[in-house]
C-alpha cells in the first residue's frame, strides 16, 4: 500500500509513455502503482483520494491523488504561511551525465501495462494468437469464479441459491449485441462457454469486432450472476486502510464511530489506522515533534482503539517509516511546498539525498530519512514503542519501508545521506557518490548496503515489538515488483523479512482496474515459496473500481490459496459496495464473530475446512454415480472426517503434538484428493483446483500458527 496514490503521483512528471492507438485490444492503462505519465498538453489536477489514480488517457485530465481528503483549493491572493527550515548542506556529489527523465518509464508501469486486458468495443483491429488465448482463458476463469461463488452461496443457504440477478430485457440479443438478458445461472454459464469456445473460430474468420462484442456481453452477464445478495465468505482477513483524510473529516469520536459502524456492518475485521503521516502523528506524541495540525482537540488513535475493540475488530497503527514529508500535505496545511516535514526540519542531518544532492528526487514529492543513520533508527523505534505501549493497538503496519524509486542506468539513484556515505566508506574505502552503475561489483555492494539498512531495521522493529507486546502483529505494505528489480529500484527485500519470521503479514499493493491484471500481479506472490510462515494479504484499490469488479477480485482471492485481503481505502467505500459486502460477508446477527486468521489461525483452519466439507457433500449429492463412486466415497468420507477431528482438536487445544497430528492428516488427505475428485467431479476442474487451493490455505494457516501460537507459547 503506502499512501500509494501519492507514490503514483511522484512519477507523473518523470514518466513518458508513447501513446498507443485506442484501437488496440490490449492497451496500457494504469490502475495501481505508478500511473502512465501525462501526455503533452494534458493538465494535472491535484485531488486527494485513494491509492493510485487512473492513468491519463489522451485528452483526459490526470488527477493527482494523495493520502487524505480533497484539500480546499487555494483562493486567489491567499497568503501561504512560510515555515523556516534549518539549512543543511547536501553532499557534494560526483557530476553525472545529464538525463531526461521524462522519457523514462518505471518497471512498475511496464509490469501493469503488460498484463492489462482491455477490450475495446466494436474495434475490428486484429487480435493476435496470444491475445486470443488471454481472452478465452479469462472468460473461462470468470465462469469458474461465478460457479464457485454460487456454490458457496448455496451451501450457506442450506442448499438453496436465492440469487436474483438484475432484471433486464427478456428478448434474446442479436449476435454481437452488448445488451444483456434476464437469463438463469445455467443459461448464462452455457452461453458464456459457447462464446469462449467460438473465439478461435471467429478470429480465424477475421471477425474481430464480434469477438470483442460477445466477450464483453458475456463478462457483463456473468458479473450479474454473482450472488451478491447472499452470504458466501469464510473466515478470512478483511482489512481496510483507514486513511488520514477520512480521520480528519470525521473530526471527533462520534463521527469516527459512524465509520467503524459502517466497516463492522461490511464485515471488516482489521483496520490499518493511519497514525504517522509525513512525520506528523495523528495523536499527541511526546516523541514526535508535532501532531498533525489538521487534528483539533481530540486523540483519534485513542478513539479508534476503543471503537474497534468494542466491535470485535483489530486496530493496527499504520505508520510511514522512511518517508519524512509530503508536498501534497504541505499544500493542505498551507505551508511552503519545500518544507521537509517536522522531523527533518528539526534534524536536517537525518536527511537522505539523490546523486545530485537533492532531498526530494526529481519528479517525486517526498523527502526520505536515511535508514543508515543510527539516530533516525533510534527515533523511529522510540516512536513506535510509544504507540504500542501507550495505546492497546493490535499491530503495527509499516509503510514506505524502502527507499524512493530509482533507476541507476537512467541517472536516478538515491541513498547518499551523511551517515550512509560515512558508513559505506568505512566498510569499503569508497565514497558511494563516486561509484557508477558500470562498476558492477562496487555498485552491487552499494545496493546490498542500502538494502541491508532496511532489512536490519525491520528486524529491530520486530524485536522491539516482541519485547514490548508479544501479541502484536507486524505487517508491511510492499510493492509487487519482481524480487531482483525491487531490490535494485527501491531496496525493499520483503522475502528476507518473511523468511526470518520478522513479519506476520505481507500486503502487496496489487492494485488493478481489471481482474486479469490483478491476478497476474498477485499470483506470483500467492504461489511463492519464499515467504516462510508469513501470511500474504493482497491489496485491492477501490478508487474507480466498479463494485462488481471489486467483488470479482475478492472472489478470485477466495478461489486462490490466500487468507484474506486489504482494501484501499475507507474513503472509497460507496453505497453499492456497502450493500455487497454487508450481504456477502457482513456480521450475522446473534452469532459470534468468525475467527480472525492472524489472531486465531487454528480455529480459522477448522472453520474453513468445515465449509469445504459442506461444499463437497453438496456437489457429491448431485454428481453422476460412476461404478467406482461408492468405494471412493467411503474412503474419502473416512479420511475427511479424520482430518476434521484433528483440526478441531488443534483448535481446542493448541499443542505441538496436536499440530503434528493435524499436519499428518492433512498431508495424507491432500495426497489422494485429486484421485477422489477425478471420480466424483470429473467435469469441473476449476472447482477442484479451488478446493486444492483452500487446502493449501489451511496448510499455511497451520504453518503460521506454529510460529505465532506453538513456538510463542514454548518461548514464553
Amino acid at each position: 500500500m503506502i499512501t500509494s496514490q501519492e507514490d503514483t503521483k511522484e512519477l507523473i512528471d518523470i514518466n513518458n509513455t508513447n501513446s498507443i492507438p485506442p484501437e488496440k485490444l490490449i492497451r496500457r492503462v494504469n490502475g495501481g502503482k505508478k500511473p502512465n505519465p501525462a501526455k503533452p498538453k494534458t493538465q494535472i489536477r491535484r485531488v486527494n483520494g485513494g491509492k493510485k489514480p487512473n492513468p491519463a488517457k489522451p485528452k483526459t485530465q490526470i488527477r493527482r491523488v494523495s493520502g487524505g481528503k480533497k484539500p480546499n483549493p487555494a483562493k486567489p491572493k491567499t497568503q501561504i504561511r512560510r515555515v523556516t527550515v534549518p539549512k543543511t548542506t547536501p553532499p557534494q556529489v560526483k557530476p553525472v551525465t545529464k538525463v531526461t527523465p521524462v522519457n523514462f518509464q518505471e518497471d512498475i508501469d511496464q509490469l501493469e501495462a503488460g498484463v492489462r486486458l482491455d477490450v475495446i468495443p466494436n474495434s475490428n483491429q486484429p487480435i493476435s494468437s496470444k491475445d486470443a488465448i488471454a481472452l478465452q482463458r479469462e472468460l473461462e476463469n470468470l465462469i469458474g469464479r461465478v460457479e464457485s461463488a454460487n456454490l458457496a452461496a448455496s451451501v450457506h443457504n442450506g442448499g438453496v441459491n436465492v440469487n436474483k440477478p438484475q432484471s433486464l430485457k427478456a428478448e434474446t440479443p442479436k449476435l454481437g449485441s452488448t445488451t444483456t438478458t434476464n437469463l438463469s445461472l445455467e443459461e448464462t454459464l452455457a452461453q458464456a462457454r459457447e462464446v469462449a469456445k467460438n473465439i478461435p473460430v471467429l478470429i480465424s474468420q477475421k471477425n474481430y469486432a464480434l469477438v470483442r462484442q460477445q466477450w464483453l456481453k458475456s463478462k457483463t452477464t456473468l458479473w450479474q450472476q454473482f450472488p451478491v445478495n447472499q452470504r458466501i465468505a469464510q473466515p478470512e482477513i478483511r482489512a481496510v486502510w483507514l486513511d488520514r483524510g477520512t480521520i480528519v473529516k470525521a473530526g471527533n469520536e462520534a463521527e469516527l464511530a459512524k465509520i467503524f459502524d459502517r466497516l463492522t456492518l461490511a464485515g471488516i475485521n482489521t483496520v490499518f489506522f493511519e497514525t504517522v503521516n509525513a512525520s506528523y502523528t495523528i495523536y499527541p506524541s511526546q516523541v514526535a515533534p508535532q501532531q498533525n495540525p489538521l487534528i483539533k482537540d481530540w486523540d483519534p488513535l485513542a478513539s479508534a482503539v476503543k471503537l474497534a475493540h468494542e466491535r470485535g475488530m483489530e486496530l493496527h497503527a499504520w505508520v510511514w517509516t522512511f518517508a519524512a514529508g509530503n508536498r501534497r500535505h504541505n499544500e493542505l496545511i498551507g505551508i511552503s511546498a519545500d518544507y521537509p516535514g517536522p522531523v527533518l526540519a528539526a534534524n536536517p542531518d537525518w536527511a537522505n539525498y539523490d546523486q545530485r544532492g537533492q532531498m526530494i528526487p526529481v519528479g517525486q514529492t517526498k523527502p526520505f530519512l536515511d535508514p543508515a543513520n543510527p539516530e533516525v533508527r533510534e527515533y523511529l523505534l522510540k516512536l513506535y514503542a510509544e504507540i504500542v505501549t501507550r495505546y492497546r493497538v493490535d499491530g503495527l503496519h509499516l509503510d514506505y519501508i524502502r527507499y524512493p524509486f530509482q533507476d541507476p542506468f537512467s541517472g536516478r539513484t538515491y541513498g547518499y545521506g551523511k551517515a550512509a556515505r560515512e558508513k559505506f566508506q568505512q566498510q569499503t574505502g569508497v565514497d558511494p557518490v563516486k561509484i557508477s552503475p558500470t562498476q558492477r561489483q562496487l555498485w552491487q555492494k552499494w545496493t546490498a548496503f542500502r538494502t541491508e539498512q532496511v532489512d536490519s531495521f525491520v528486524g529491530e522493529v520486530a524485536q522491539m515489538l516482541r519485547k514490548k507486546r508479544s501479541y502484536l502483529i507486524l505487517s508491511v505494505a510492499v510493492f509487487p515488483l519482481g524480487e531482483y528489480e525491487r531490490v535494485q529500484k527501491i531496496q525493499q527485500h520483503w522475502e528476507v523479512w518473511a523468511r526470518r519470521g520478522d513479519i506476520d503479514l505481507v500486503v502487496p499493493m496489487t492494485y488493478a482496474l481489471d481482474t486479469p491484471r490483478f491476478q497476474r500481479l498477485a499470483e506470483p506472490w500467492i504461489h511463492s515459496t519464499k515467504l516462510g510462515s508469513t501470511l500474504l494479504v493482497p491489496g485491492i484499490r477501490l478508487l474507480s473500481l466498479p463494485s462488481l469488479g471489486a467483488f470479482d477480485q475478492l472472489q478470485l482471492l477466495r478461489d486462490l490459496p490466500v487468507s484474506g485481503y486489504a482494501l484501499f481505502a475507507a474513503e472509497n467505500f460507496n453505497e453499492k459496495l456497502d450493500e455487497i459486502l454487508i450481504s456477502t460477508q457482513g456480521k450475522v446477527q446473534n452469532t459470534k464473530h468468525d475467527p480472525i486468521p492472524q489472531r486465531q489461525p487454528f480455529r480459522t483452519a477448522a472453520f474453513r475446512y468445515a465449509a469445504l466439507q459442506k461444499e463437497w457433500q453438496f456437489v457429491w449429492e448431485k454428481s453422476v454415480r460412476s461404478p467406482n463412486f461408492v468405494t471412493t466415497s467411503a474412503n474419502f468420507k473416512n479420511q475427511s472426517q479424520e482430518l476434521q477431528n484433528a483440526l478441531n482438536q488443534l483448535a481446542i487445544l493448541p499443542s505441538a503434538s496436536n499440530l503434528i497430528s493435524a499436519r499428518g492428516a492433512l498431508t495424507r488427505f491432500q495426497s489422494q484428493f485429486k484421485s477422489w475428485m477425478s471420480v466424483a467431479v470429473p467435469e469441473n476442474p476449476y472447482q477442484v483446483k479451488v478446493w486444492e487451493n483452500r487446502l493449501i490455505t489451511i496448510e499455511r494457516l497451520l504453518r503460521y500458527g506454529e510460529r505465532r501460537v506453538i513456538n510463542k507459547a514454548a518461548f514464553n
